[in-house]
C-alpha cells in the first residue's frame, strides 16, 4: 500500500469518526415534574367542618365536610412536543394538614415543561368502563351505584340557617361534564431538570362563578343533568396557576 493510500484511508476513518460523533444522539434529557394542588376558599386555605362560609346567593352559612374530584388525561407540553401520561386518573382530596394533593412524575421525556393540561372529571371511555385504572375503582365512594360511571366532583357539607341545619350534597358526573384545564408554566419553574407546578383549587367557584348558587334553594345535585351542567360550568375554571 502506498503512503498516499494509507493517508487516504486514515482520513476516511477520521471522517467516519466525526460523523459518528455528530449523528449518534446522546441520552435524551428528561424532567422530573411535581404538580401540587392546594384547596382554597376565596384565596384562603380551605377549612373543614366549620360554619364559616356564607351561602353565595341566600341566607345562612355552610361548612365543608368532604371535597374531592377526579383529575385525568394529564398532558405536559414543550413547544410542539407533548408527553401524555398513560392511565392518568387521580382522585384529588384535601383532608390533610396543608390541604394539598401532590402528583409526582419522574423522567418526563421533555427538556423543559411549558404547559400542562388535564380534565376535571373522567374521559367518556374510562367513565363507561368497569376497568380499574389509576385511582378509578368501580367499587369506590366515587362510583355511581345506579349506573356505570364516576362522580367527577364530590362536595358534601351542611347549611345552617338560623340554627336549622340541613345537608348539602353535590355529586357531579355524566361524561359531558368533564372540563379541560390548561395552564402555562413559566420558564423559571424548571431548574436542573426539575419542574414545580403549583395550582390553586378555589372551591368557592363551584357555587359562585358562571352561575350563583343559593344552597337553600338547591341543596342537592345528583341526577339532574341541567343542574350538573351548571355546576360543571362553574368548576371549569376553579383551578389556576399559583406562582
Amino acid at each position: 500500500m502506498s503512503r498516499l493510500q494509507a493517508m487516504s484511508g486514515f482520513g476516511l476513518l477520521v471522517l467516519l469518526a466525526i460523523g459518528w460523533i455528530v449523528f449518534v444522539p446522546g441520552p435524551k434529557r428528561t424532567t422530573d415534574v411535581t404538580v401540587t394542588l392546594r384547596a382554597t376558599m376565596n384565596g384562603a386555605p380551605l377549612t373543614f367542618d366549620q360554619f364559616m362560609y356564607d351561602n353565595p346567593a341566600g341566607p345562612g352559612a355552610f361548612r365543608v365536610r368532604d371535597f374531592r374530584f377526579y383529575l385525568s388525561n394529564l398532558v405536559l407540553t414543550s413547544g410542539d412536543e407533548e408527553f401524555v401520561e398513560p392511565d392518568s386518573y387521580y382522585l384529588a382530596r384535601f383532608d390533610n394538614a396543608d390541604r394539598s394533593y401532590v402528583i409526582t412524575l419522574s423522567d418526563v421525556p421533555l427538556r423543559r415543561i411549558e404547559g400542562l393540561r388535564f380534565l376535571i372529571g373522567v374521559d367518556p371511555d374510562a367513565n363507561g368502563s368497569i376497568l380499574a385504572r389509576g385511582d378509578l375503582d368501580p367499587n369506590s365512594q366515587m362510583a355511581w351505584n345506579w349506573e356505570v360511571g364516576y362522580k367527577f366532583v364530590l362536595f358534601e357539607g351542611a347549611l345552617d340557617v338560623d340554627g336549622a341545619i340541613s345537608p348539602l350534597v353535590y355529586h357531579v358526573g355524566f361524561s359531558e361534564n368533564a372540563r379541560e384545564v390548561s395552564v402555562l408554566v413559566p420558564a423559571d419553574m424548571t431548574r436542573a431538570g426539575e419542574t414545580q407546578i403549583n395550582l390553586d383549587v378555589d372551591l368557592a367557584k363551584l357555587f359562585d362563578n358562571a352561575a350563583l348558587i343559593d344552597m337553600q334553594a338547591l341543596p342537592t345535585v345528583k341526577f339532574d343533568r341541567t343542574d350538573a351542567r351548571m355546576l360543571a360550568d362553574n368548576y371549569a375554571d376553579m383551578i389556576s396557576a399559583s406562582y
